[in-house]
């Protein structure tokens, strides 16, 4: 195969890289992957994952691992209600034996992590790496990290995030604001620090759809309710605003402000100390992007493709890249790396371009004054 006796270098261990890691040792390829975190033990933030039938579960099938997916998967944690600003409801999957999520099995971000770690040999991820730069050094690259460190290796792949420090050595294509700012909030110990939507979600996810906005909430296993706002603003918003989005009582102030039109229920997301708060501008890259294809580096995930969630496509893509990437360099078919990346990158793009513009979509009529609407005629499969 065009990788063997090649050092290869997986810059960010999140499922897309962590899952291209565990591929390509299963064809005993050299793989070491930078993660920035301290250990393995740091809290993982953010939502449940939906896995996807030819995409996420596709890359744990061929990594060897549905049996642990399975022993660690949610069943009802993607049981939805579709409510408004007012707590009316207008779907709730809690009453119904059918499911619009059924083939898509939810896991909590930190058992998968977990199960893929606990899959590659020992010693693969370098913890503590943060990402500084890298210089071209013979055939490859020299990678110098926060810790003072330096690696090198004959192939480099960016699995570093939405905010790639890598990107910009393989191209200068920069994102697109979408429009929308996300805040993102972890309510820890939610039964106690947030009970009335505790209960109201049930175990499962939360779509508030009202007056141009958008609250999404899920719920995971270790008690935590992770929270999304949604809200049409300009795209330096988070800067320009003057809040200190590490005092929450300023976030607070803001919410009650510009939800005012909702319901006080909804104010519970902000009543608890126990809570993280992070702001997120939703970008994308357009859809017809391309660059040369290098024969030494490329890009997975977030990192070639970042875009905003409302498709429940990111890490999706993030493995399905994952397998993809790991099934060209690993097989007979390219006569060296540069032709095994650039097959998969080619597919890569199409995809994601195809992705995009369906996120983009469902970006725009989930903030539109019918959204509620809009949104159970996308699962009816009827014309909007």
């Amino acid at each position: 195969m065009v990788i063997e006796n090649k050092k290869i270098a997986i810059v960010g261990g999140g499922p897309g890289g962590l899952t291209l890691a565990r591929l390509l040792q299963l064809k005993n390829a050299q793989v070491k992957v930078y993660e920035r975190d301290e250990n393995k033990d740091v809290r993982v933030q953010g939502a449940t994952l939906d896995l996807h039938e030819g995409s996420g579960l596709e890359a744990l099938s061929r990594a060897g691992l549905m049996e642990e997916f399975k022993a660690n998967f949610r069943p009802n944690a993607g049981k939805l209600k579709i409510l408004d600003k007012n707590l009316n409801i207008f779907l709730d999957e809690h009453a119904s034996e059918d499911s619009y999520a059924e083939d898509r099995p939810e896991i909590d971000r930190a058992p998968l992590r977990k199960i893929l770690l606990e899959s590659l040999q020992p010693e693969t991820v370098v913890w503590d790496s943060q990402f500084i730069s890298m210089e071209q050094q013979n055939e490859g690259w020299l990678l110098h990290f926060k810790n003072g460190k330096s690696y090198y290796a004959d192939i480099v792949i960016a699995c570093d995030g939405a905010n790639s420090k890598i990107r910009d050595y393989l191209t200068d294509i920069k994102p697109i604001y979408s429009g929308v700012t996300m805040v993102e909030g972890n309510i820890y110990n939610a039964e106690t620090n947030a009970p009335t939507l505790w209960e109201l979600i049930n175990g499962g996810k939360i779509f508030a759809l009202d007056h141009n906005q958008s609250l999404l909430l899920s719920t995971k296993s270790d008690g935590t309710l992770t929270f999304y706002t949604g809200c049409k603003t300009d795209e330096y918003w988070t800067k320009d605003s003057g809040i200190d989005f590490t005092n929450k009582q300023q976030v607070f102030d803001w919410f009650k402000k510009d939800f005012s039109f909702w319901d006080k229920a909804w104010q519970e997301l902000f009543e608890s100390d126990e809570i993280s708060i992070i702001p997120r501008p939703q970008y994308h890259y357009p859809p017809d992007q391309h660059w040369e294809t290098s024969s030494n580096l490329t890009l997975l995930g977030d990192a070639a493709h970042r875009m905003p969630p409302y498709a429940g496509e990111g890490v999706n893509m993030a493995m399905q890249d994952a397998y993809e990437l790991a099934e060209c360099l690993t097989n007979e078919q390219f006569k060296d790396v540069k032709s095994a990346i650039s097959n998969y990158e080619k597919n890569m793009l199409k995809r994601a371009s195809d992705i995009t513009k369906i996120t983009l979509y469902n970006t725009e009529i989930l903030h539109a004054p019918n959204a509620i609407e809009n949104l159970l005629k996308m699962f009816q499969g009827e014309d909007i």
